[in-house]
């Protein structure tokens, strides 16, 4: 048996069925195209004969991508087949995927039937799909609580009819991970053309289980995954893709490839997040933005000697730059000292156990301590001020509804003064374009966070600003009421600091 598990993303499918969440057309052809990217081998790209909407959404995702099978969900019904078929006529590989419940649930009580009338419709559906396309997935809907001879029973008819896929989801999230994995387990070894088939998971998170569940299946004998990206979907959600992929990048010893480029996980997730208007929760797994953060002293110390003490992913095969150290009341004097060492501070030992108390105390007072904290705790403001290498002399904007944003900036560089004047896209972009060509530095701007510090129109603006130069990342602060003013001196203070 292969150990290459497929990836079939239903995202934009089962995914997209989260109320308030629904995408156009455009949004899921760029979803597409970053999944294409991310190297899923499938894509559901929606249920056709569900509305026109879902209709054309398969039709153009079919011609917006090339390397992935383009899969449309059916009923067991002839209609829902043809209606796929049609829509999946651009698609370079397409798959139809089709099914019918198979639990006494569902036979009984939602399609008012008999165990022997759904094998029949079954087998008609997948005989019917295969008419239109070669790849045909039969699902036995709400399989984790069906009786398993009878589903081998199901599975064995359909593969005998053409299936080249068999989906056994857990609909409703029931099942146990040792549950799961003997139902797969038991088709493997009790369906007689299993082989002739690939076995598919598709699990639900209603008990918080699904990737447990996925990978138990996997284990015995599944070798495709249904999966969304950041377990968005029906309920409580679907397998989380990331969640899979890391976890079998993560457990070489089962020795499972994906073929998923990690590296575009949290490009992926972001984009998800964003065009679904769905935040991610902070302690999610993989992607979320406390993943790689470090609060507890004890943590930071051991982050800051080797990562793999508190860490198994290395946050760069995901996506993300580094790790975060937050600095918190848990925090140790280690995880200070690394702080102030980014900060362009180094202090002697002593003097770290002084400033550590005096953090401590106001650590206390406030939940995250910031690196303005940082710089009004050590004392050393006016110092760097006069030590910074670049400073703002003047700035002048003009910008409104009909004019383009221009700026004229003046610095003053070693006591040399400079002035330079440029357009943007805005007041800011204009006034960062202005120093980049004084500076003459071709540096990328990778952060740029704007916060209130108190209330009202006379607020006084907070700017962090992170700019990458050859490959090393420096950071600037400012705070000022103007928040131009503020931006321009931040980027300022990050661009004094490149050597």
């Amino acid at each position: 048996m292969s150990n290459r598990v497929y990836i079939f993303d239903t995202t934009l499918r089962d995914g997209e069925q989260v109320p308030g969440c629904q995408l156009n057309t455009i949004e899921k052809i760029e979803v597409a195209r970053q999944l294409e990217k991310l190297g899923v081998d499938i894509i559901e790209a929606g249920f056709p004969v569900s509305s026109p909407g879902d209709f054309n959404s398969v039709v153009e995702i079919s011609k917006a991508v090339s390397n992935p099978t383009i899969c449309a969900l059916t009923r067991a019904v002839k209609k829902d087949i043809e209606v796929a078929a049609d829509a999946l006529q651009f698609a370079k590989k397409g798959r139809i995927h089709t099914g019918i419940g198979t639990s006494p649930y569902h036979i009984y009580n939602k399609l008012n039937s008999t165990p022997e009338a759904i094998i029949e419709r079954a087998v008609e559906a997948v005989k019917f799909a295969k008419k239109f396309v070669e790849d045909v997935e039969f699902y036995a809907e709400d399989a984790g609580r069906s009786e398993n001879e009878y589903l081998a029973r199901v599975i064995e008819a359909v593969i005998k009819a053409g299936a080249t896929v068999v989906n056994i989801p857990d609909t409703t999230g029931y099942c146990l991970p040792s549950e799961y994995g003997e139902k797969i387990a038991y088709l493997v070894n009790n369906v007689p053309n299993i082989d002739k088939a690939i076995i598919s998971t598709h699990c639900h998170n209603d008990l918080g289980m699904a990737t447990a569940n996925s990978i138990s299946g996997i284990i015995n004998g599944a070798r495709q995954v249904e999966v969304t990206m950041n377990g968005i979907g029906e309920r409580a959600g679907n397998t989380s893709l990331e969640e899979i992929v890391m976890t079998l990048r993560c457990h070489k010893d089962l020795n499972f490839d994906t073929g998923i480029d990690s590296k575009q996980i949290m490009k992926t997730s972001g984009l998800v997040s964003t065009l679904m208007r769905m935040p991610i929760q902070p302690n999610k797994a993989i992607v979320g933005r406390n993943a790689f953060s470090h609060s507890s002293g004890i943590h930071q110390d051991g982050v800051l000697k080797n990562r793999e003490n508190y860490e198994i992913i290395d946050p760069v095969d995901v996506g993300v730059k580094e790790s975060s150290i937050v600095l918190t009341a848990r925090s140790g004097r280690a995880a200070l000292k690394h702080r102030l060492s980014v900060l362009g501070y180094n202090f002697e030992p002593a003097e770290v156990d002084e400033i550590y108390q005096k953090f401590l105390e106001l650590a206390d007072k406030k939940k995250d301590i910031t690196d303005e904290d940082l710089e009004i705790l050590v004392g050393r403001n006016v110092e760097k001020d006069s030590k910074r290498p670049l400073k703002l002399e003047s700035l002048q904007v003009v910008c409104g509804k009909s004019t383009i944003p221009t700026a004229t900036v003046q610095v003053n560089f070693n006591g040399d003064v400079f002035t330079e004047t440029a357009s943007g896209n805005g007041p800011i972009d204009a006034a960062f374009t202005a120093v980049k060509a004084l500076v003459k530095r071709r540096v990328r701007l990778e952060e740029f966070l704007i916060q209130a510090i108190t209330r009202g129109s006379d607020d006084l603006g907070k700017v962090h600003v992170q700019i990458e130069h050859q490959g090393h990342t420096y950071y600037g602060f400012s705070a000022h009421t103007d928040i131009i003013t503020a931006s321009v001196e931040a980027f300022l203070d990050a661009l004094g600091k490149i050597q």
